[in-house]
């Protein structure tokens, strides 16, 4: 059955009127506009800043650039909307206009925030909560008829971490996709992005196991998105830092890539487009 579901996964994103094909994968670049994001060297202080950055990450083979205004790391402090706006919205209208061949998507859990940055002129919804955190935003993405990335997570940034708890870590997130999936689709939503949310209530050993499971999540015929550039899962298993995790990022994103991620969403992207490359040319050769 599996096997079966993997030849009908669903291969392209309409995206801002355009066609994205997935079937080749794509490099999602992460612009961090927060002063307090893990990871120093993503955090863009200005609209020049931030413009430059999205340029190089096009540049290097980046699709799609990633906006947030809301540090999602453990225990990151809560921003208001207005500030979240304040941080975004000058950002996506800056990139809309100098770099319209980018697609932009943008991180954010609340439904206002999500409306304002696709009229602004962003292209999908990257939502860390599943819809959990604003009960409007399924309505809302559904009434903008943009894309919709579907992450797992339980809590919040600021309780994640004591909630990870699992009686059996796949299975709970079968049921999570299965139902947030039904309840996209009967709203009209289809253009579907699953990302199980590696680090977001989640040990250091769930996230390997999800690893070890990615492909499981085929099932559901929807593109997989795997986000785990320089997080602790990787650096404290390497007894480092995030400064110092690249090349741990690099060989967990190729395992992601021969499991079937359909988009790296990192912090370096000629490293993730020359995983791309190299795995791409694996899968070819018999």
């Amino acid at each position: 059955m599996a096997k079966d579901t993997f030849l009908n996964v669903k291969h392209t994103l309409q995206t801002g009127g355009r066609l994205t094909d997935l079937r080749r994968p794509r490099i999602m670049g992460i612009l961090n506009i927060t002063p307090d994001s893990f990871y120093g060297s993503s955090r863009m202080n200005s609209v020049d800043e931030a413009l430059r950055q999205a340029e190089a990450f096009l540049d290097e083979g980046a699709t799609f650039i990633d906006i947030g205004g809301y540090s999602s790391r453990p225990g990151a402090a809560p921003v208001s909307e207005e500030e979240e706006m304040k941080r975004l919205l000058p950002v996506i209208k800056a990139i809309t206009k100098k770099l319209p061949g980018a697609l932009i998507s943008v991180d954010t859990f609340r439904a206002a925030v999500a409306r304002e940055s696709i009229l602004a002129g962003a292209h999908l919804i990257n939502d860390i909560s599943g819809g959990s955190m604003d009960g409007a935003m399924f309505k809302t993405v559904a009434a903008l008829k943009a894309p919709y990335i579907l992450m797992h997570m339980k809590g919040t940034p600021q309780t994640m971490q004591q909630q990870a708890s699992y009686q059996n870590l796949i299975l709970e997130l079968t049921g999570y996709f299965s139902e947030k999936i039904a309840a996209l689709k009967q709203l009209g939503v289809h253009d579907i992005i699953l990302d199980p949310g590696f680090g977001f209530a989640k040990t250091l050993d769930h996230n390997y196991e999800l690893m070890q499971h990615l492909q499981d999540f085929q099932i559901f015929g929807l593109p997989l998105l795997t986000g785990i550039s320089r997080k602790t899962m990787i650096y404290k298993l390497l007894e480092t830092d995030a400064d110092n995790a690249l090349n741990g990022t690099t060989a967990l994103n190729t395992v992601a890539l021969l499991k079937g991620s359909s988009i790296l969403r990192v912090h370096d992207v000629k490293a993730a487009a020359e995983c791309i490359t190299l795995t791409e040319k694996l899968k070819q050769s018999h």
